[in-house]
């Protein structure tokens, strides 16, 4: 039986260290973990600033997303936290962090969770670049 462990919609700093110590157990041999971090550029171009905006629905769709995604895999654990606000160019702004007893199964949970709450989340991506011009992107 999975254990969802921790899910946050927050404008708090996350990180994969602290979003693993919700996973981490002894029954588990793999702790699979990404952090989608803010990059400097997109498409080409230089990004200066970037905020993510979310819906008062995010966290409760995000919760049944992590619900749903670890009843599908044999998973130990998960952990997911999505930011939204401004976010500095090198900090995360999606953590997701899977315990299993087999590397499979974590790997392909932590990759389910990122594809499903870059789909389903409603949260949006404002970017400013450095030529003056900006982008919102319907993104997690």
């Amino acid at each position: 039986m999975s254990t969802v462990a921790h899910v946050s919609v927050t404008t708090e700093p996350i990180s994969v260290t602290s979003l693993e110590h919700h996973v981490t157990t002894l029954h588990a041999g793999a702790v699979v973990s990404f952090s989608g971090d803010v990059r400097d550029n997109d498409h080409g171009r230089q990004v200066l600033s970037l905020e993510y905006e979310a819906h008062p629905s995010a966290q409760s769709i995000l919760d049944r997303v992590v619900a749903d995604v670890a009843t599908r895999f044999e998973v130990a654990a998960v952990a997911v936290s999505h930011r939204h606000g401004p976010i500095a160019i090198g900090e995360a702004a999606l953590v997701v962090c899977v315990s299993a007893r087999h590397r499979g199964p974590a790997f392909d949970a932590c990759r389910a969770l990122v594809d499903e709450v870059k789909a389903q989340i409603p949260i949006w991506k404002h970017q400013v670049f450095a030529d003056g011009t900006d982008e919102w992107v319907n993104c997690a």
